[in-house]
């Protein structure tokens, strides 16, 4: 076999990963809150880009004396975008295909103590917070009557559990050395109120002795809320019963043993305490009544509003009408006027200008094709799914991906993409677009199959309506559900019941023989 160098010529189709097509798909997967964001960086960045709402009117009209070309308007309302069709032309010459098919597939900090130390220093050391108070009423270093003192943010500002602790800790008369242990304790303190740390840990990292360590858990464990600073469940509800003067060995014993009240073993329960029937009653309304998260009430985090990005309406024919969430689309203007200023300069001038003016076209496009994509799949989900729309869960048809991506003649991975991270509102509620894709489960007779969904939804509502003389098996589930029509098997009515958290049939038929004490 002869070896050597030689020059061969090949014909090759491939599509290159552009930053503009990067771009596009990093556009079409994007949550409307991300959007905004990203695009509020594309205006800050290009100096041909503006928010359409921060533009002033005197800007967009056009002075008698000079001749230039208007502002061009990126509106979203209406789904179109103005573009100079020389760049438009040079942009999707760069690309093989159409951009509906571009999208390819895509393989405890340290803190300290200031609330306490700040707190103990304006009270004295004889606690007279006068000398605190009357510093606040001067005009001049936070005063109220100084213009930098916010009384709205002082009042509408949350207390911490972090701080909360800490306050009561620093009013604590131990000594100075247990004082300091139990507010180190209260960094290992999680957002629930339990506490997260072994002592033996603390002790060896503090260097301090064992029994201050436990002399400073004991100040945690008698703050405010009660039960905080407790290292598991048990303890938690004991230092809440102690508090009440409601601790006694009975409870306490119930308390050892919640394993036993979780699997609703009343007559175990009943033997170990020693008490009978209407004393354990007694008892278990008592545990229920107690708070086994004392410390979230101070955890609050900021509730994230779920906007939709389509609105689903019933028109006047009986139908559904499909409408983008305008308020969701960003709107941005290619300020040419702004170029043809500045585009006096040199060669370099003009190359960044052109550059920036190709990215502000090619952004304005994208943000285009992106909210038209949205409303062609939230259409075609509409259509498939009217079932649900039109009566309910129980009329979830299966559907993939595929089946939408044939529809409106489309990749699938787009499909995937628009589908992530929206929101359809409907009648019904808000859901996120992947919600209306479900698996296939068989029908008994070739008929049509059921979605999985809506089995599920079945399952839970069986269960839901079941009584204490006659709680479902899995078994008897199946049996049920073959009767409609349904071909499921048994190891799927199990994973659809856990995956709602539902316990199995002898955990339920215990409950509910334990809530009739």
């Amino acid at each position: 076999m002869s070896m050597g160098i030689g020059l061969q010529i090949r014909q090759s189709q491939s599509l290159v990963m552009t930053p503009q097509l990067q771009q596009a798909i990093k556009l079409l997967q994007m949550s409307n809150l991300d959007l905004t964001d990203y695009v509020a960086q594309e205006i800050e960045s290009n100096p041909l880009l503006e928010a359409a709402s921060q533009v002033p009117d005197e800007r967009r009209e056009r002075p008698d004396d000079v001749a230039e070309k208007p502002e061009k308007t990126a509106s979203t309302d209406d789904l179109s975008t103005t573009m100079r069709e020389d760049n438009l032309s040079r942009a999707e010459e760069t690309f093989d295909t159409g951009m509906e098919n571009v999208y390819a597939d895509e393989s405890h900090a340290d803190r300290q103590a200031e609330g306490a130390a700040a707190m103990t220093e304006a009270a004295g050391p004889g606690g007279d917070e006068a000398s605190g108070w009357a510093s606040m009423g001067k005009s001049g270093g936070g005063g109220f009557d100084s213009p930098e003192y916010d009384l709205e943010g002082v009042v509408a500002s949350e207390v911490s559990l972090r701080d909360h602790l800490l306050e009561q800790i620093g009013m604590t008369v131990a000594p100075h050395r247990i004082r300091a242990i139990a507010a180190y304790l209260v960094e290992y303190i999680d957002d629930v109120g339990y506490m997260r740390a072994d002592e033996a840990t603390i002790a060896e990292r503090l260097g301090a002795n064992p029994k201050d360590i436990e002399a400073g858990l004991a100040i945690v464990q008698g703050c405010d809320p009660s039960g905080v600073g407790a290292r598991n469940l048990a303890e938690c509800l004991k230092l809440q019963l102690r508090d009440r003067n409601r601790l006694d060995p009975a409870i306490g014993c119930l308390l050892d043993n919640l394993e036993l009240l979780a699997q609703a073993k009343i007559p175990a329960l009943m033997k170990l305490c020693g008490v009978g029937q209407e004393d354990m009653r007694e008892m278990i309304e008592e545990v229920r009544a107690l708070d086994p998260k004392p410390g979230a009430r101070f955890h609050s985090e900021i509730a994230q509003t779920m906007i939709p990005d389509v609105f689903v309406r019933r028109n006047a024919m009986g139908g559904w009408n499909v409408e983008l969430n305008t308020d969701t689309l960003p709107r941005v203007l290619v300020n040419e006027r702004y170029a043809s200023e500045i585009s006096e300069g040199g060669a370099t001038v003009k190359a960044y200008l052109n550059d920036c003016m190709q990215s502000a076209n090619w952004l304005a496009k994208s943000l285009d094709q992106r909210a038209r994509t949205i409303l062609r799949v939230s259409s075609e989900i509409v259509r498939q799914q009217d079932g649900f729309f039109e009566y309910g869960i129980e009329q979830l048809r299966p559907l993939n991906l595929k089946t939408v991506a044939d529809a409106i003649d489309m990749h699938e991975s787009t499909v995937s993409r628009v589908t992530s991270n929206k929101y359809i509102s409907t009648t019904r509620g808000v859901f996120e677009l992947k919600f209306f894709f479900t698996a296939a489960i068989g029908a008994i007779g070739g008929g049509d199959s059921y979605s999985a969904e809506s089995v599920r939804f079945m399952i839970k509502k069986m269960i839901d309506e079941e009584t204490t003389d006659a709680v479902l098996s899995d078994d008897r589930i199946v049996k049920i559900l073959r009767e409609d029509g349904i071909d499921i098997a048994r190891r799927t009515v199990a994973k659809y019941r856990e995956s709602m958290d539902i316990p199995s049939s002898v955990q339920r038929r215990r409950r509910k023989a334990g809530s009739g004490l």
